[in-house]
């Protein structure tokens, strides 16, 4: 482990831990995740907080992180981000085998969820619980297995952001609307 990594993980255990780090730091002590999927990596230090602790769980086992977002496609609304150049000059020292797709984080998940194959931790913009993203959950079971952890973020009462586990039971039936909307 570099002197970088030993620092930057000394930083995040010293840090007080936001509602959304204690929930990651628990996921990965529990589920041990290796293949993550991103939607919205914004400034990429969940992602990186993310690889170090999946890593820290799983020594030696390769790491993949699949990050969808905007990148320069970004408004002002949209909250500050990385170029995607940026992002892979960031993730390129990560250890991790980081993939990242440009493009609107839901529609991308829809065009590639097919070739994403299997994934152990998947976490989710709020947004994607919006009516007009309604049918990217008919393409989220997809990606999953029996052991997938999907985390959806949201902002805390605090205004902090946050994250909150959605059940495999919520997921089946958000996909079944929306394989009925899309029928209609």
């Amino acid at each position: 482990m570099s002197i970088f990594s030993k620092l930057r993980a000394f930083c995040f255990r010293s840090q007080p831990k936001s509602p959304a780090d204690r929930v990651l730091s628990e996921i990965f002590e529990r589920h041990t995740p290796r293949r993550i999927v991103e939607l919205g990596v914004g400034s990429g230090q969940r992602a990186l907080r993310m690889i170090e602790l999946a890593k820290k769980a799983s020594p030696g086992a390769e790491i993949a992180y699949i990050g969808m977002d905007l990148f320069e496609g970004r408004s002002e609304a949209d909250g500050p981000g990385l170029s995607l150049k940026e992002a892979h000059q960031q993730f390129r020292g990560s250890g991790a085998k980081a993939q990242l797709v440009p493009g609107n984080p839901c529609d991308s998940l829809v065009r590639m969820a097919n070739a994403l194959g299997k994934v152990d931790l998947l976490i989710i913009p709020a947004e994607l619980e919006s009516p007009e993203h309604a049918r990217a959950w008919f393409y989220v079971p997809r990606v999953l297995h029996e052991r997938t952890v999907v985390l959806v973020e949201y902002l805390s009462e605090e205004g902090q952001p946050a994250l909150r586990l959605k059940s495999q039971s919520e997921i089946a039936e958000l996909a079944r609307v929306a394989t009925v909307r899309r029928a209609a």
